[in-house]
This record gives C-alpha cells, sequence and structure tokens, in this order.
C-alpha cells in the first residue's frame, strides 16, 4: 500500500482504496449483465473523488457519467472525460449554450425547456442533446407521468433538439408499495412511446441490486460503486452484503499526555476520566466534516486496539484514550474510518448515530481533507 506520507500538508486524510474499487465494480457487473452503466459522480464521486476514480469507472466499461449540475460535467471535459454525461438535475436556461459547446446532454421536463433549446438551435444551428425526466412519484423535477407520453412525443417531433433518453428515479426501493406504483407508472410511459434510438432507464443503486428483470436500456450505479449500502431496513442489507467500503479516515498522533482521574476533556468537560488515562490528539474536527454530534459515541482503530473518541470534538481537532499498555508515539496513524488490522470502521454506524445516511456522510468530508489513492 502507498503511504500516506505522499501529502505532507495535512496529518489527516481521507483514503481511497482502488482495489476494493474495482471489486465492487466487479460485483455490480454480475447484476447488470450487459445492459449500459451510467456512473453517478455528482458530489465529487460522492465525497470520492470523480476525476481520480473515472479513468477506473471508463477501463471498466462505464458508458456514461451522471452529474447533479453542470458545472460538474464541465470539470470531467475539462479532465478529458469523453464519455456522454448527463446532468440529472435541473440546468439553468443561460448555460444551456454552454452545455451544448461541452457535448453534456440535460433533463428537460416541460416546454419552456423545449422552447430554450429552440432558441439556442436558432443561434448555434445546433441540436442540444436531452433526456426527458419523468416523475412518476418522487416529487422532486420532471414531467408528471400522465402527461410525459404527450411531452415526449412532442420532443421527438422537435426537429432542434436531439432527444437520446427518457428516465425516473425511484424514491423507496425498500417499500413495496411505493415502488411498484413507480415503476408501474414508468412502463405505462415507456409502453405508449416509440422506443427506438432512446435510451430508456430507471434502475438506481438500490433497484439494480434487487431487481434485475427492471429490462430496460441502462442502469445507474450510485452509492453501490463506492461500496457503501443504499439500503436502511436490515431485510435488505444482504443485497449489499458483497459490497466494500472504499473510503477511510485516518490521522496522525500530534500530542500525548496523561491526564487524571477526574479531569475533563475539550469543550465543556463532556468527558470526566473515571481512571488516570494516556490521551492522543488528532489533527481532524468537524471542519472536516466528522460532526460534533459524534462526540463520545465514536470508536477509532490503533495498532490492532479499538480506542474510543472522548471529549466534545472541536472545529479542527479531537481526543481519543490510549491503551495504556500500548506504546504510542506523535506521528503513528489512527484510522477513524476503514480498517485497521482485523478490525473495520464504517461509515454507516456513523450514519446510524447521527440519524442521517451514509451518503451525506462522504459528502462531508471532502470540505478540506486531502485524498489519498491506496492499493
Amino acid at each position: 500500500m502507498r503511504s500516506a506520507l505522499s501529502n505532507p500538508l495535512r496529518d489527516a486524510w481521507v483514503e481511497i482504496n482502488l482495489d476494493l474499487f474495482e471489486e465492487n465494480l466487479r460485483e455490480i457487473k454480475k447484476h447488470v449483465k450487459s445492459k449500459r452503466i451510467l456512473a453517478v459522480v455528482k458530489a465529487d464521486g460522492y465525497g470520492h473523488g470523480s476525476l481520480m476514480l473515472a479513468p477506473t469507472l471508463i477501463a471498466y466499461g462505464i458508458t456514461d457519467f451522471g452529474v447533479a449540475t453542470l458545472d460538474e460535467g464541465l470539470e470531467l471535459r475539462k479532465n478529458k472525460v469523453e464519455t456522454p454525461i448527463l446532468v440529472l438535475g435541473a440546468v439553468p436556461f443561460w448555460s444551456y449554450e454552454n452545455a451544448l459547446k461541452n457535448d453534456i446532454q440535460i433533463s428537460i421536463y416541460n416546454e419552456e425547456h423545449l422552447e430554450m433549446a429552440r432558441q439556442i438551435y436558432d443561434k448555434t444551428g445546433k441540436k442540444l442533446k436531452v433526456q426527458v425526466k419523468i416523475d412518476t412519484g418522487m416529487n422532486r423535477i420532471g414531467i408528471q407521468a400522465d402527461k410525459a407520453v404527450e411531452f415526449i412525443n412532442l420532443v421527438k417531433k422537435s426537429d432542434f433538439v436531439d432527444l437520446v433518453g427518457v428516465f425516473t428515479h425511484f424514491a423507496d426501493v425498500e417499500e413495496k408499495e411505493i415502488f411498484e406504483e413507480q415503476v408501474s407508472k414508468f412502463k405505462a410511459v415507456v409502453a405508449s412511446i416509440e422506443r427506438e434510438g432512446l435510451i430508456v432507464h430507471c434502475s438506481n443503486s438500490g433497484a439494480i441490486l434487487t431487481c434485475e428483470d427492471l429490462d430496460f436500456d441502462m442502469v445507474r450505479a450510485g452509492i453501490i460503486l463506492y461500496g457503501l449500502t443504499p439500503f436502511s431496513k436490515p431485510e435488505f442489507m444482504g443485497y449489499s452484503k458483497d459490497l466494500k467500503q472504499i473510503i477511510g479516515l485516518k490521522a496522525r498522533i500530534t500530542n500525548i499526555h496523561q491526564i487524571k482521574k477526574g479531569e475533563g476533556v475539550s469543550y465543556g468537560h463532556k468527558f470526566v476520566a473515571d481512571r488516570d488515562m494516556k490521551v492522543a490528539t488528532i489533527p481532524l474536527g468537524y471542519a472536516d466534516g466528522v460532526s460534533r454530534s459524534l462526540s463520545n459515541k465514536i470508536t477509532a482503530g490503533f495498532k490492532g486496539h479499538i480506542i474510543k473518541q472522548i471529549g466534545n470534538i472541536t472545529m479542527d481537532q479531537m481526543m481519543l484514550a490510549l491503551p495504556d499498555d500500548v506504546s504510542a508515539e506523535v506521528g503513528e496513524v489512527i484510522t477513524l474510518l476503514g480498517r485497521d488490522g482485523e478490525n473495520e470502521f464504517s461509515i454507516d454506524e456513523w450514519a446510524s448515530i447521527l440519524g442521517t445516511i451514509n451518503y451525506e456522510l462522504t459528502c462531508r468530508l471532502k470540505v478540506r481533507l486531502p485524498r489519498i489513492y491506496t492499493r
């Protein structure tokens, strides 16, 4: 494994394991068989680093990339990513021409979008590539399912745009009634349009793992690329058991000192020592994306031992209790996420403590931490 010492500017860093990333890609391909795969790399690859992961994705035959905003697509283009890119979210009118110039597909779902595309064509003589987003129950953006066929036919007849595909997004794969209603609405729309030449897609990460029979043209792999589960219910966790968390979080010890029984640690002394103990400080805090609400609730790894974080997590630092019988020196590494010896520290555990989802937490870790890519 390449040493994290390759980045001398911080004593805390995110570590991304490329071997595990490739394992996840192979696992995903087992589920999608020969279908086209769109890799969702929005929010800088959910905090994992889209530009660094893009070459591996392409090498594994990923045909399309999905982003949330146009600027994310432009960043990929600037860095020589030439595969089709779809902006899954809304694109403001004033940036349509930029999308055209950079061969980036946009999502459209109303006649105002279509009119703006016409104006761009009148100005440039070139057709904007578009996909129609259908709202089957997410109730976020998209043309309502009962109006979708009419709108899609209108777009198909419009000679000033290039209609690439149609798609929808699922609100909840785990709730059978909600999921089946969305699938039914989408299938009804698809059955009522001429599909030839269109890419039809609906399966997100959860549907990829649970519903291989949604036999359309492409699937969209998001959180599962990064080895994290899209599920919250225990009965669904088995579907993601073969995924490997690729993100790690590590920091070097900057200070070691002894405290006595009865002494408090950090702001507010929310932790008070019940014995004499050895305390390590690491330069990692809530400004790096480690929530203050995790204070006194998480563990970490040090030389194969599980150690407790103690005291309130501060903006830039936190403290941990070291085992009395284990030698420790300034500069040695503590693992907050990822593997340390036989112990695995999961971001799902943090999400459970905070009452949120793993997606949110990986995105937080991109604030100011350097990333190191290892094998």
